[in-house]
């Protein structure tokens, strides 16, 4: 298994690192190259869903950190590797007729390629160090696909904001990850020995340090930022600047599902401390126990589902009606994993492949209606039936999946939502039944935008459009086999549970899964009366959608509008760096020293304040002679000494009288090689100060009193942290190699020749810990010799030619 899925996942980048040189020789026809690619890593993946391969495999990443490349196989990571590599194929292969004449393919494809692989990675990760690496590729390369128009302003805008976006969230899932690591003692997402196989002991240490909501809502926002959940979600409006292969493949199939994915794989760890199923017994102990996962869920996912499908009616533009969409649909996926029920976790799992396959067929129709009509613009788009009539039909059977209408797969998901919002609220009661509520009311919306977009092939013909081209097979296939996906999962939705959905639903719930069935209504349930008030009043409302249109657009001005906040937050931070880097970066040496030092200070004092560290008490030591005394009390008079020099040059060379007293120290504490040391460097550090202070003016004037003030300020905060560290790494008993060593030192000749001929290669004590013990340090002080003694070289040949120094 190992070997598979290691091949799946790093397939792609080979082929994408192939495809510059691939497209030398195919030119625009590398699309299907990569498209063959893609094919591989499906008969890949087909094969671990064929094999039953199911549960870890791992690599050594970082033995000494005890971190493995590790993957995990189950039903949630089949169904997401089957979407990036099944739905990669027909994208690629879109791109083929798309793509023509467009400028950067061999970039294009090779990102497209690198994307995948990276997607691939996060669906089999089992490991938190290699989800997060995966996870940072996929915005790397979503960065580099959103900005593919380098030359145009609108895609290098929405390229920098999906970037700042999603790496910001990453960044605090990351932190969420090293809180999990650290209480469970594995990096293991799941499997044996794993953080969900011990969820119950790795909650409880987090609860009892106070970091479980911390955590949650640290992964919160990793998955809310990369699934465009409410208040993150102006990020996927703009990222439609890319080519729309693009805004299909990511923005439907693959990069949004990242979010929902990491919802759905850590949902059994943080409800496990249910059992889930059906009844009011799990609804209440998921109350009792675990409320936080529903609150910060489910009330996300409900309002993105609302707020982007309102949003999305203000559209004027079909491909950022699909981008409010998507947004929407994933909204609606967050919510139902957030229901701490059974419902919950079959509507989220269901809704995964359904969104993804009608979605990007939508996103494929859109791409064909662009391509061919020459607009995007909804108010200049109708009756293309006429035109594009089996791309009409693609649209049609989305459109209506999209909408929920039965008998299509949108439907079945939807109505799970309902059930399960509405067992939640029954059994919970109080502001709980707020939930059946919204998804009510966000439903409506999203029957009105689903709509909307079918209505582009309704009616009369604008005649305005002029000549509509038919679009050529390789655009038009890849949709229609989404199409056909749709129908067949709409027809019967049990192949789909049965095939995978069902596994996927496993993978999601705590404890043992059981089997579950979806068809369509034969009773009146409260769920049915939902979908027919959602239905219903969706068709009452459809009359007046211009004049909802409008409202919607007229009330997103100024702070309601998301993006007013990222505007506004992106350009203050821009006005306010403008004013500070002038003072920071001012081209004082002093400036950056004090910056720097203060910088290294804090740090120092945070790591102790937070490791909770002790100064030891202070004591004169008994051995301390009268000597020793003289010598330290003189080292203070120089240093005070230091402070009130008249010139550069008394400075140093009254800080030359610390350097000197320190070498007296050593000669005192029998330790003459490190004495001589001192002395060496001491002299040729003095001279070289005395020769630089030669060239530079004996005082550079008087200094006004904030400054003076402020370096006082620093050199006291470095002064005290470095006595401070000095206490503290002074303080604890010397430890065991030293004190072998030293034992070891002092037998005679010979009896100490295998221990440190075995250890060390040598026989002398000293050699052994400056080679060996010390390799690296003593490296470098080679290597600091060797550079000097090049440069004086260099110096003396320019010289001996006469060239400038």
């Amino acid at each position: 298994m190992l070997e598979t899925v290691l091949a799946v996942v790093f397939l792609p980048f080979v082929g994408a690192a192939l495809t510059p040189l691939v497209y030398r020789v195919l030119g625009e026809r590398t699309a299907y190259y990569a498209a063959a690619v893609a094919a591989v890593c499906l008969g890949l993946v087909t094969r671990l869903y064929l094999t039953g391969a199911h549960g870890v495999a791992a690599v050594e990443w970082v033995p000494s950190l005890g971190v493995s490349l590790a993957f995990y196989v189950d039903g949630l990571a089949l169904l997401i590797s089957f979407l990036a590599s099944g739905v990669g194929v027909l994208i690629l292969t879109y791109s083929g007729g798309y793509m023509h004449g467009e400028p950067g393919q061999a970039k294009y494809y090779a990102t497209l390629l690198a994307f995948m692989g990276s997607m691939l990675g996060v669906a089999l990760a089992g490991d938190l160090f290699a989800l997060f690496t995966f996870w940072e590729l996929t915005s790397l390369s979503s960065f580099l696909l959103i900005g593919h128009y380098t030359s145009e302003a609108d895609s290098q805008y929405a390229a920098r904001k999906s970037m700042l976006i999603t790496v910001a969230g990453g960044l605090f899932m990351l932190v969420g990850f090293l809180l999990l690591s650290w209480a469970g003692d594995t990096t293991l997402i799941a499997g044996e020995g794993s953080l969900t196989a011990n969820a119950g002991g790795v909650i409880e240490t987090l609860r009892t340090a106070g970091l479980f909501v911390p955590t949650l809502l640290l992964l919160a926002v990793g998955a809310a930022t990369k699934s465009a959940q409410v208040p993150f979600h102006v990020w996927l409006p703009n990222a439609m600047e890319a080519p729309t292969p693009v805004s299909a493949f990511l923005h439907s199939a693959t990069m949004v599902k990242a979010g929902v994915y990491l919802v759905g794989r850590f949902r059994p760890f943080f409800l496990s401390e249910t059992a889930g199923g059906h009844g009011a017994a799990a609804a209440e102990a998921a109350a009792a126990l675990v409320p936080e996962w529903t609150v910060v869920f489910a009330t996300l996912g409900l309002v993105t589902m609302t707020v982007a499908a309102v949003l999305a009616v203000g559209s004027t533009d079909i491909k950022q009606l699909l981008a409010y969409s998507t947004a929407s649909h994933l909204g609606l996926i967050v919510a139902a994993f957030g229901i701490a029920n059974s419902y919950g976790a079959e509507g989220g799992a269901f809704h995964i492949l359904n969104h993804a396959s009608f979605k990007a067929a939508l996103f494929l129709v859109a791409g064909i209606v662009a391509h061919e009509a020459g607009t995007r613009r909804i108010d200049r788009l109708s009756g293309l039936r006429h035109d594009l009539p089996v791309t009409a039909i693609v649209a049609a059977v989305a459109s209506l999946s999209m909408a929920g209408v039965p008998p299509f797969n949108g439907f079945y998901s939807k109505e799970l939502l309902f059930e399960a919002t509405y067992e939640y609220a029954h059994e919970i009661g109080g502001l709980t039944w707020a939930f059946p509520v919204v998804a009510v009311l966000g439903s409506v919306f999203t029957f009105l935008y689903s709509i909307k977009f079918l209505s582009l092939f309704l009616g009369e013909r604008d005649e305005a459009l002029g000549h509509v081209h038919s679009p050529p097979l390789s655009m038009l296939a890849p949709p229609a086999v989404l199409a056909v996906v749709v129908g067949v999962v709409s027809l019967d939705p049990m192949i789909a549970v049965n095939a995978i959905v069902g596994e996927v639903y496993g993978s999601t719930v705590p404890g043992e899964a059981h089997s579950f069935t979806v068809g369509l209504p034969t009773a009146l349930k409260p769920a049915v009366v939902m979908s027919a008030v959602t239905i219903g009043v969706g068709a009452l409302a459809w009359p007046q959608y211009d004049r909802i249109h409008d409202g919607v657009r007229s009330a997103l001005r100024g702070p309601v509008r998301a993006d007013w906040w990222y505007d506004n937050a992106v350009a203050g931070l821009t006005a306010l760096s403008k004013r500070v880097v002038p003072r920071v970066q001012n081209g004082l040496v002093r400036t950056y020293a004090a910056w720097v030092l203060v910088g290294a200070s804090a740090l120092a004092v945070g790591g102790y304040v937070a490791a909770g560290v002790e100064l030891p008490a202070l004591a004169v030591p008994a051995e301390t002679t009268v000597a020793v005394s003289v010598v330290l009390a003189v080292a203070v008079v120089g240093a005070i000494a230091v402070t009130d020099a008249p010139s550069h040059v008394a400075g140093v060379l009254t800080l030359s009288i610390l350097g000197f007293m320190v070498a007296v120290f050593y000669v005192l504490a029998d330790a003459p090689d490190l004495a001589l040391t001192q002395l060496t460097v001491e002299t040729l550090v003095l001279v070289i100060f005395l020769l630089v202070l030669d060239r530079l003016p004996a005082w550079y004037g008087e200094t006004d009193r904030l400054t003076a003030v402020r370096d006082a300020a620093v050199a006291g905060a470095v002064g005290l942290t470095v006595a401070g560290t000095v206490l503290v790494s002074t303080a604890a008993s010397p430890d065991t190699i030293a004190e072998g060593l030293i034992a070891r030192a002092g037998l005679p000749p010979g009896e100490h020749v295998g221990l440190f001929t075995d250890y060390g290669g040598g026989q002398n004590i000293v050699n052994v810990i400056l080679v060996d013990l010390r390799a690296f340090d003593t490296m470098g002080e080679i290597s600091v010799v060797a550079m000097a003694a090049l440069s004086v070289l260099t110096l003396i040949r320019m010289r001996e030619r006469g060239e400038a120094q």
